[in-house]
């Protein structure tokens, strides 16, 4: 019988706790000696000029006392605001940290294009052959599409973001190039990460090694990614001592897929383990997905989370299914930092995807079946702070000192947030007001 063609999910998946929200303390709000309300909220002016802004009637992690959120130079203060501060009416909206999209590939997307009408894939080689296909049909460059999904997901509330763009000789640096130019578009409202991705293999893909190193070279890219060295590449010793090698050389991070869930995976993450030892890469390096670790036995689990925090080794998931997802509670309480991420969106390998981060924590709390409110705040936790983690961002904790990066939505509390997924009426980056009711302004 002829299988059935393959799906994302089916290549993705056949490749291979609770912190809740605190109460802040209310050092960092109060009355202030600000000026009269603006008529028209959301124009906050730009703080990172050394203006302050007083964000009136809100309601961090819905508490039930609205209060005035004090923003001094792009950061929450517990100073009292200066006179002639400008003044963003709340409107009584609970205020929450903005999210994090710790993997995803922009530069694939047909977002805001023509639909395309996907063909049957019985493999990687054919989803990659499409890949190219889709690249040479869209009349929009990468540029172009990659700003729209990517300033889709700032009205969305995502505050930084590590982008995977693809390498290969078919492309040249064109991803890379293209990423790059929409992040600078919006340097104002997402703080972004590139990754050099080679989706084609290494070994199986001649020419992109010099590719990879171009693109380490022109300091463009902030980690070098790779792929499957095993089951896709076949070429665990040539593409790990590359993507290592190039990290050393040039001062970048790595940042793996790993789609293995059997002994070849542990065989892969014993390798970046070695070379994360051998050249000093702590808190350089990343394995996203990662499906072997939850395959592990409790005891080896625990040995591999103490591995991975001595070596701040850090990990990422898009939890595609309860099987898959990782533990992030137990890797978490290990030290290990677990991030999450809304992977490919509306590209040639599916349509699914739009690129929220609120949607993707709502997707995590269902994959993994919690119901209890610490839980469901421990799903936030993974999309806001863990995802600054891994980024190495600030926490957006709302506290004073922290990025002033939040939203503004009308709802009950950070619960309610996971699972009704209301709109951001208000985005706020650094201070500023980025995107308001979906647009951006």
């Amino acid at each position: 019988m002829t299988p059935p063609p393959l799906s994302r999910r089916g290549v993705i998946t056949g490749a291979g706790a609770a912190a809740a929200a605190a109460s802040l303390g209310a050092t960092a709000f109060g009355s202030t000696g600000a000026q009269a309300a603006d008529d028209k909220p959301g124009k906050a002016q730009d703080t990172r000029t050394g203006k302050a802004v007083v964000f009136r009637n809100v309601r961090p992690f819905g508490a039930e006392k609205a209060v005035d959120l004090v923003v001094i130079d792009g950061r929450i203060s517990d100073k009292e605001a200066p006179k002639g501060a400008k003044i963003v009416d709340g409107g009584g909206r609970v205020a929450l940290p903005s999210l994090i999209d710790a993997h995803i590939h922009p530069d694939k997307t047909t977002w805001g294009s023509d639909w395309i009408s996907r063909k049957p894939a019985n493999g990687i080689a054919d989803y990659i052959k499409q890949d190219v296909e889709v690249f040479r049909s869209q009349k929009r460059s990468v540029g172009e599409r990659a700003y729209g999904l990517m300033a889709h997901a700032v009205t969305r509330g995502t505050r930084g973001m590590r982008a995977h763009a693809d390498v290969a000789p078919a492309y040249g640096l064109a991803g890379v190039e293209g990423v790059a130019e929409a992040g600078e578009r919006l340097s104002d409202a997402l703080d972004l990460q590139i990754v050099a991705f080679p989706q084609h293999g290494v070994a199986k893909a001649p020419g992109t090694d010099k590719l990879l190193e171009a693109a380490a070279k022109s300091g463009a890219v902030d980690f070098i990614g790779g792929l499957d060295p095993i089951s896709f590449d076949n070429a665990l010793d040539e593409q790990l001592d590359l993507l290592f090698n190039l990290a050393d050389k040039y001062g970048v991070g790595v940042d793996i897929h790993l789609h293995d869930r059997d002994a070849n995976g542990t065989k892969v993450m014993d390798g970046i383990i070695k070379r994360t030892r051998a050249l000093s890469l702590r808190g350089k390096v990343n394995v996203s997905h990662a499906f072997c670790v939850p395959m592990l036995p409790e005891a080896e689990l625990d040995k591999m989370a103490a591995t991975l925090a001595d070596l701040d080794i850090s990990l990422t998931t898009v939890s595609p299914s309860a099987e898959l997802v990782l533990p992030i509670a137990t890797l978490k309480k290990a030290g290990v930092r677990v991030g999450l991420g809304s992977d490919g969106v509306r590209d040639s390998w599916s349509p699914f995807g739009n690129a929220d981060m609120f949607h993707r924590t709502h997707i995590y709390g269902w994959v993994t079946d919690v119901r209890l409110d610490d839980e469901l705040a421990a799903c936030f936790d993974a999309a806001a702070h863990g995802g600054s983690d891994v980024l190495g961002l600030d926490h957006a904790d709302l506290k004073p000192g922290a990025p002033a990066d939040f939203v503004l939505l009308k709802a009950e509390n950070v619960q309610q947030v996971v699972i009704d997924m209301p709109q951001r009426d208000m985005v706020v980056h650094g201070g500023q007001v980025v995107a308001r009711n979906g647009e951006l302004v």
